[in-house]
């Protein structure tokens, strides 16, 4: 049949209770919630793959589980991700590690292909339908309610109709499409830069590990002063099968929603990669017998658009810390601010035992009453952003959403996800194994 409104063809009609836009950490995680709590679940993913930034950006570490002083702040799925990840041999242990600020940081450095297999897993056990090869095409919305999302796949134009959608695309690509409201930033920010990922190797770890951190920190500035080096670092996450290691070292600062400056960014990082894989091996002790080895599939985007929820989640919220009734996940990451240009970034460490949450008002964008969001789109200010933006707090939020949008989707009324219960949503995160502070 021909879709008048739209001037296309429709191959397909599907249906679920809950329709997740977008396969990264954030999304699978809510995918995978949903479908636990006993709701149909479909999942739309552009890649042939799911992970987002943790697998198609290569991140390679997922960082800050717990305060300073080791108290845990993010469990849950999030832990059952790694457990699974350690059955396949694909990731290390939770280790600390002292970041180039000086400050300590914990960690879980895995292998983003093997990361792959995980998920893999996870969506076929909780019996999630995964549309892959599928972009975002257009949303229709009547009222307050998006009522079906036409997605762009090999099979042609599928319509899909869910009574709760999750915007889990990174760039809100649905809530755009929908006229959803976004935030802007303040006078003298700029979004954060983009960043590829390379593989580089094989490393003598044990002659990296033994250069004094000042010793480093001079290496990482004399290249960035010599033009070699996109930012003044040597970040690096081990593989776990090989003496091969992921370099975040590039800056590409771009608006990554637009596809001409995308594309552009993506050439740009090779060359600042390679340029950068030079430098280590011609410079870097423990690094001489390395080469490049891989490049992320896409750079990684740090910050796009970031939606106006219910609740706008502040800087001073996370630094106070605010207590929120309707909290569902927590976080101890400091506010980290990669500058667009320059080599340095804004780093605001946080005391020892320090966490703060995150409300679930966050999650749910003004104007719709069946739409949630997760991952880096959540409603925050720039700066509150820089700390709840990384991929463990991620896959908390998407628990969260997942388990919020099912229960949602048993009511026998039309879906309103500002009526969940709250105490109800709480109490079904912790039983699952959240942590909420």
């Amino acid at each position: 049949m021909n879709h008048e409104s739209f001037g296309y063809r429709i191959a397909a009609t599907m249906s679920a209770d809950v329709l997740v836009c977008g396969g990264g950490i954030a999304g699978t995680m809510a995918a995978v919630a949903a479908a636990r709590c006993g709701a149909s679940v479909m999942l739309v993913e552009r890649y042939g793959f799911l992970g987002g930034n943790a697998t198609a950006g290569a991140v390679a570490q997922f960082n800050s589980w717990q305060t300073a002083n080791g108290r845990r702040v993010v469990a849950g799925l999030a832990d059952e991700v790694v457990t699974r990840l350690g059955r396949y041999g694909g990731a290390g242990e939770h280790a600390s590690f002292v970041m180039s600020t000086g400050h300590r940081m914990d960690r879980v450095e895995y292998a983003p292909e093997v990361l792959k297999l995980v998920l893999d897993d996870m969506l076929r056990e909780a019996a999630v339908r995964p549309l892959l090869h599928a972009s975002v095409l257009d949303v229709g919305v009547s009222g307050r309610r998006i009522d079906r999302v036409h997605v762009l796949t090999k099979s042609g134009v599928v319509e899909l109709h869910a009574q709760v959608l999750i915007d889990a695309s990174g760039d809100m690509d649905a809530l755009d499409r929908a006229g959803a409201a976004f935030l802007e930033l303040d006078e003298g920010e700029a979004l954060q830069p983009a960043t590829m990922m390379f593989r580089f190797g094989p490393i003598d770890f044990a002659q990296l590990d033994a250069l004094p951190k000042a010793e480093l920190a001079a290496l990482a500035r004399r290249g960035y002063e010599e033009g070699r080096l996109a930012r003044a670092a040597l970040h690096v996450s081990r593989d776990p099968f090989s003496n091969d290691g992921w370099f975040n070292i590039s800056r590409l600062g771009i608006d990554a929603t637009d596809a001409m400056a995308l594309g552009a960014a993506e050439i740009e990082g090779r060359r600042q990669a390679w340029n950068a894989a030079q430098y280590l091996r011609q410079c870097v002790p423990g690094c001489e017998s390395g080469q490049l080895r891989a490049f992320g599939t896409q750079v990684g985007v740090r910050e796009t658009r970031r939606v106006v929820g219910d609740h706008v989640l502040s800087a001073e919220e996370l630094l106070r810390p605010a207590q929120f009734p309707d909290a569902i996940a927590a976080g101890a990451y400091p506010i980290d601010i990669h500058p667009a240009a320059g080599g340095e970034l804004r780093y605001e460490g946080l005391g020892d035992d320090h966490a703060y949450q995150i409300p679930y008002r966050c999650l749910i964008p003004v104007g719709f009453d069946n739409a949630l969001v997760v991952g880096r789109g959540v409603s925050a200010t720039h700066s509150a952003h820089a700390a709840i933006r990384v991929m463990t707090i991620s896959m908390a939020v998407g628990q969260a959403a997942g388990t919020a949008a099912a229960m949602a989707a048993r009511s026998d009324l039309p879906v309103n996800l500002r009526a969940v219960p709250v105490p109800a949503l709480r109490a079904r995160l912790l039983e699952d194994g959240a942590k909420l502070a």
